[in-house]
């Protein structure tokens, strides 16, 4: 039995502490209301295959760049790996674990988390567009293109043609022309495995707008890139029980909880979040229209709010996991990912894989691993 201690994924200055830049608090936009923070361990439990010489694992874990929403009070693990331990993924300032394990054997490893969340709203009622502010170099990078998502050709002709027959000027005019467009064109699909991939071309070229939360957000965030308007996705999970509908959370057993939101940025304001993905959800799995009074309230809420009965692990997009990853780079980085003598598991078959997430409620401070 190996071991790691308690161990917390910021710039500390400690021994083994791995550092972060720094990213200006002008770029988080405040929210609303005091904080009211939730604590919650989060675990994994992964159990790998017996064949092959050599097998590897890599979780993505809570953000630890600290917000008024979420921050991370530390991670630890244990487990049979030849080597293991906490690093960020490579180019970025997101953290993750990854083992090792050399030979045949016992395959196992947990790693848990403890972190806190409070919900997150912004008020958006007084806010007037600058006459001249400028992006943040750490913001300007979320108006590239990528490869799941490009800002020209028929995303940037569907983002022209959304804004202007909404007669939408200022950012924030176009951001939410873009965000009803989204609600009332894309449906959300639950027969899809995981949740979806996000090609942003392939779902406006074939007028395919059907899938999970991946594909539309990242239909969200193109529409937004390609009107000049900052936008990213953010990777979590939900860990509890939604108060707004009961489709949108769990507690427990979260394996299959995978989740992503959106932001927009606004400048002399700061990152907006939005949810069009959870507005559909509720549509197609509730079977209501979109003019239902319950549609209606809550398409009004999820622009400008988000309920923190999930986890942010990362905005990663096209994501590179280092050199003894085999398989390139992944879209983004969600799910649990490992290899076998450089074969990729299956990230979306949990049982066979074989993993467990878990989600726990914790009372009070100073809670232990």
């Amino acid at each position: 039995m190996k071991r790691r201690d308690f161990f917390k994924l910021i710039g500390t200055g400690g021994a083994g502490a791995v550092l972060f830049p720094s990213i200006p608090s002008s770029v988080f936009a405040q929210s609303s209301a005091p904080a009211k923070w939730r604590s919650y361990r989060l675990s994994y439990e992964v159990a790998l295959p017996s064949a092959g010489k050599v097998a590897r694992l890599w979780l993505p874990l809570p953000d630890t760049n600290d917000t008024d929403y979420q921050f991370t009070q530390g991670s630890n693990w244990n487990g049979s790996a030849t080597a293991g331990g906490f690093s960020v993924v490579p180019d970025t300032r997101f953290p993750m674990f990854h083992a090792t394990w050399q030979g045949s054997g016992e395959r196992t490893i947990k790693v848990s988390s403890i972190i806190k969340t409070a919900d997150r709203s912004i008020d958006l009622r007084h806010y007037r567009a600058p006459a001249s502010a400028a992006i943040p170099q750490a913001v300007k990078q979320y108006l590239k293109p990528s490869k799941q998502i490009p800002v020209d050709g028929i995303v940037k002709k569907t983002a022209l043609a959304i804004t202007e027959q909404a007669g939408a000027k200022t950012p924030l005019q176009q951001a939410r022309a873009i965000y009803d467009w989204v609600i009332d064109n894309a449906t959300f699909d639950n027969n899809l495995r995981g949740q979806g991939w996000g090609d942003v071309q392939n779902m406006l070229a074939k007028e395919n707008l059907r899938g999970k939360c991946v594909d539309i957000h990242a239909l969200f965030v193109g529409l937004a890139r390609a009107s000049g308007i900052p936008a990213r996705q953010k990777y979590g999970i939900r860990i509890n029980d939604s108060v707004l509908n009961k489709h949108l959370g769990k507690f427990g057993d979260v394996s299959r909880a995978q989740h992503c939101r959106a932001e927009f940025y606004l400048a002399g304001f700061g990152w907006v979040p939005v949810d069009p993905a959870d507005v559909s959800e509720v549509m197609a799995l509730d079977m209501l229209p979109r003019n239902h009074e319950l549609i209606v309230q809550l398409r009004e809420k999820l622009f400008g709010s988000w309920e923190m009965n999930w986890v942010a692990f990362n905005d990663g997009e096209n994501v590179g996991l280092g050199k003894t990853s085999a398989v390139g780079k992944l879209p983004f980085f969600l799910y649990p990912h490992a290899e076998i003598d450089g074969r990729q598991q299956d990230s979306l078959e949990p049982e066979t894989f074989s993993y467990k997430i878990t989600s726990a409620s914790l009372v009070g401070t100073g809670a232990k691993l």
